[in-house]
């Protein structure tokens, strides 16, 4: 089954490596660039990177970023030469940024970076940014604008928030990428990620619902809500941010237009979404057999809507 999967952060990413083993390079895990970022002049992009390597079998999964036993010696020099420390990148994280950058400088897309990276680390999904334009998430607090990672890393997410803007959009599209994984998939996935800074960037892309609005494939979304609370992360103040209640039907309320049916955690004690199908069941992804019995409890979903 062909599967084009939207996500974000750590709920997706996790829902992505699932996806893998069962559907392996039939998987296209569109990812969110609104918090791709500059560190050290190098363009860092946390999503697609996070996701990538999910799906390597790289990713420190205790930590929940970053590669499994790297080391942090160029951040440790930088920092003790004066650069700026907030922004941990480890040694082969901050590889994969240099590789990047000077792939793009020299030529090259966004989206053919991403693919070589995945490609090289040994992943067998694609992984495609939503947009090769630069478009960037930022939060309005008491203070002030502050960039996205600014307010997740150097203010632990505990500024309140006034207000979510993501800038560029007017000059975004689809990549041609996306577009045609869109078309191809018989199933369209809206992972478990933040709805309001993992995959509402991702939807707002001007060109982007109505994509995925014309695919000929059933569109699922899974909360990312677990007993009705987020597993981590700013979940719930972003879903305040917006007035919309913590809670699935809150979460489906954002992909109004998009979704057709939603996967809800069993223990969720909330009334469900209605005006979509619903399936409920265990969405906590305990270790690699947790991804994989989500995943297929999302695909077998998809072969009930078809």
């Amino acid at each position: 089954m062909r599967i084009a999967l939207l996500a974000g952060g750590t709920g997706g990413a996790k829902l992505a490596a699932g996806m893998q083993e069962l559907a392996g390079g039939e998987l296209a895990v569109i990812a969110n660039t609104a918090d791709d970022t500059k560190i050290h002049g190098l363009h860092v992009s946390p999503d697609p990177d996070l996701i990538t390597y999910w799906l390597a079998g790289e990713i420190d999964e205790e930590r929940g970023w970053g590669i499994q036993g790297d080391s942090f010696t160029v951040h440790e020099r930088l920092a003790e030469l004066g650069a700026p420390g907030w922004f941990q990148l480890s040694d082969r994280d901050l590889a994969t940024c240099l590789y990047r950058t000077h792939f793009i400088a020299e030529g090259g897309t966004l989206t053919a970076a991403q693919g070589q990276i995945a490609r090289a680390l040994g992943a067998r999904a694609t992984v495609l940014p939503m947009c090769e334009q630069p478009v960037h998430t930022r939060v309005l607090t008491p203070d002030g604008w502050r960039e996205l990672q600014e307010f997740l890393i150097v203010h632990k997410s505990q500024l309140p928030i006034e207000g979510v803007e993501v800038q560029g959009l007017d000059r975004a599209a689809p990549t041609p990428e996306v577009r045609e994984a869109l078309a191809a998939a018989e199933t369209i996935v809206v992972g478990p990620s933040n709805p309001v800074i993992s995959i509402g960037p991702i939807l707002s892309v001007p060109g982007m619902r109505e994509a995925i609005a014309g695919a000929d494939a059933p569109v699922i979304a899974v909360s990312p809500l677990v007993a009705g609370r987020a597993v981590k992360g700013p979940t719930e103040q972003f879903m305040s941010a917006v007035r919309r209640p913590s809670t699935a039907a809150g979460v489906a309320s954002l992909y109004e237009g998009v979704i057709e049916a939603m996967v809800v955690d069993a223990d969720d004690p909330e009334p469900a979404p209605d005006g979509v199908r619903v399936l409920s069941c265990p969405t906590l992804m305990k270790g690699a057999a947790g991804r994989r019995k989500l995943a297929e409890r999302v695909l077998e979903f998809a072969q009930m809507l078809r």
